[in-house]
């Protein structure tokens, strides 16, 4: 399986610190966020990833070059303007292939065992779902008892950033014009064609700049 990595943001909720740096470039417990995620690829026997980059691109490429030096290799997807996540998506698919690949947000951290996750099966997406942090107290979808998200429910969870998807869930935007994935998401599960766990370790969405520090702390111990 192939992974993807979002990493074309503009990252304007990490300012100032990403004035002069792309997000996942910040460090934490002592390494860039994004080779967190690389080491954790390779872990678990994915090597073959696809990264989409805008802003300071070159930085990023600069920074991870062909990957090898962190057994992986990489592909990067050039955005001229960040394309959100379908659209960013959907770019990339010519490297991606016709396979279910794994997609990762940049931003997030998490204690998953990748090489646990399911197989897609017929499914379009299986969503990792977490409880909600204070930030985000409503969630995004609820989990029934088989496994299948709903759009609603008894409880709702928070979309942890991970997820296997069917290229097929974007193939059908246009290229280089940004479209978000929650819509196709929505009419997915109306379709009834996505799966999800519930993923109860840990998980952070380092989406600020206090978070990032808290994530630093955590990972190194303090």
């Amino acid at each position: 399986m192939k992974a993807m990595i979002l990493a074309a943001g503009l990252g304007t909720r990490m300012r100032p610190l990403t004035d002069h740096c792309p997000k996942p470039l910040l460090t934490v417990a002592g390494k860039p966020l994004i080779v967190h995620h690389l080491e954790r690829l390779a872990a678990a026997g994915i090597t073959d990833i696809v990264i989409n980059v805008s802003y300071r691109a070159d930085q990023i490429v600069e920074a991870l070059g062909d990957g090898r030096r962190f057994g992986v290799s990489l592909t990067f997807s050039h955005e001229t303007t960040p394309l959100e996540t379908a659209g960013g998506l959907r770019h990339a698919l010519p490297a991606l292939g016709d396979a279910p690949f794994l997609l990762l947000n940049g931003d997030v951290w998490s204690d998953i065992d990748l090489a646990t996750l399911p197989r897609l099966g017929d499914d379009l997406a299986h969503l990792i779902l977490v409880d909600n942090p204070m930030h985000h107290a409503r969630g995004d979808f609820a989990l029934d008892e088989n496994g299948r998200v709903r759009l609603d429910g008894a409880a709702c969870l928070t979309y942890a950033g991970l997820a296997i998807l069917d290229p097929a869930l974007v193939a059908g935007l246009p290229d280089d014009v940004p479209a978000k994935l929650a819509p196709l998401l929505r009419e997915a599960i109306v379709e009834d064609r996505v799966g999800g766990t519930h993923h109860r370790g840990g998980w952070v969405d380092v989406g600020t700049p206090e978070r990032l520090a808290t994530l630093d702390e955590h990972l190194r111990g303090v």
